[in-house]
């Protein structure tokens, strides 16, 4: 059988977790190296992306779910000891309870769908956006409400098509530049001055994410785990580095 062309979904992995690394190098060891964290704003599209696409193949949401959950807890000191140089830290949550709200609020919708009538549909999935920007805001998760509706953006928007791809470009624009766009970096091109947000760098994950080409490519129980592991793992590694530098 003829291979596609484009990226797989071990590709997307992989290239999302070296754009996290990168961000969290930046936020730990190289706090001066900008291009870092750039870089690295890339890395949630393609996991929030792939959560949502997981749904459609995953054998078992149910055990999906409580993977989320497992090494969300695990990761939950790793994360506090980066974000708040404590064990304990209340006021920001890891980025995997954010996919799990966002997986979880996909399971609602799907099974609203099953709902005869369109009304009841559209009731619910407006319930679940409000309780989503609600809940993210509240919990202080990873991206905040902008998070969970990124994987909800790439689940409405799942199909490959112009309509698709302009709804994303644009969901992107307004939850990283007009949600998230808290920080600006100067720029000068050719004697003009321009602010640039940092988060509007997460658009350019749109380039891999269409090039995706619904292919699992390379797959093994080790990878899953790895992938699940790679995030409490290196952030237990980064934060030891960085403690060790400093004193």
């Amino acid at each position: 059988m003829e291979k596609k062309r484009g990226i797989n979904s071990f590709t997307l992995h992989i290239l999302a977790m070296l754009f996290m690394l990168c961000d969290h190098l930046w936020a730990t060891l190289f706090p001066a190296q900008e291009w870092l964290t750039c870089i690295g704003r890339l890395a949630f599209p393609i996991f929030a992306f792939m959560i949502a696409e997981g749904c459609y193949y995953t054998s078992n949401v149910k055990k999906y779910m409580q993977r989320l959950f497992l090494f969300a807890v695990i990761s939950e000191i790793p994360f506090n000891l980066i974000m708040g140089s404590s064990a304990i830290y209340p006021f920001h949550q890891n980025v995997l309870w954010t996919f799990l709200l966002g997986l979880l609020s996909i399971q609602i919708i799907e099974k609203a769908k099953k709902k005869q009538k369109q009304w009841i549909l559209l009731l619910i999935i407006c319930l679940v956006l409000f309780m989503d920007y609600l809940l993210g805001t509240i919990s202080m998760v990873d991206y905040n409400a902008a998070g969970i509706l990124t994987v909800l953006l790439f689940y409405f928007f799942r199909k490959k098509t112009w309509v698709s791809f302009v709804a994303q470009f644009a969901g992107m624009y307004y939850l990283n530049v007009v949600m998230l766009g808290d920080l600006y970096y100067p720029v000068t091109i050719l004697g003009h001055h321009f602010e640039i947000p940092q988060q509007s760098f997460a658009l350019l994950a749109l380039i891999p994410i269409w090039l995706y080409n619904r292919e699992q490519g390379y797959h093994s129980k080790w990878f899953k785990y790895f992938c699940y592991a790679f995030y409490p793992a290196h952030l237990l590694i980064l934060f030891i580095i960085w403690q060790w530098r400093i004193r």
